[in-house]
């Protein structure tokens, strides 16, 4: 499985959510709305999530094993960063 788009809407604002973001799965599969977010140790991507009738939120769509969810992570922070320095003209 590869990523093979990673596609950022960076969001404005001092939420700690700091972009959205859309990713294709082997130029077949899209997976809409993950989110960058700025926690305490860093950035770190959240899978799309919904929030259920007790108000709790469960993800609608996540990786199975650790290492498909870094490969995730690593693709959508390599463009969030991108993304930043592309603003920057860089």
């Amino acid at each position: 499985m590869q990523i093979t788009d990673v596609r950022i809407r960076r969001l404005s604002g001092e939420d700690r959510v700091k972009a959205l973001c859309t990713i294709l799965i082997d130029g077949v599969f899209a997976v809409h709305d993950l989110r960058v977010v700025e926690g305490p140790a860093g950035l770190f991507v959240s899978m799309p999530r919904r929030r259920t009738a007790d108000g709790e939120y469960r993800d609608v769509a996540h990786p199975i094993t650790s290492e498909t969810r870094e490969m995730i992570q690593r693709a959508v922070l390599e463009a969030y960063h991108q993304s930043l320095l592309d603003k920057a003209g860089v």
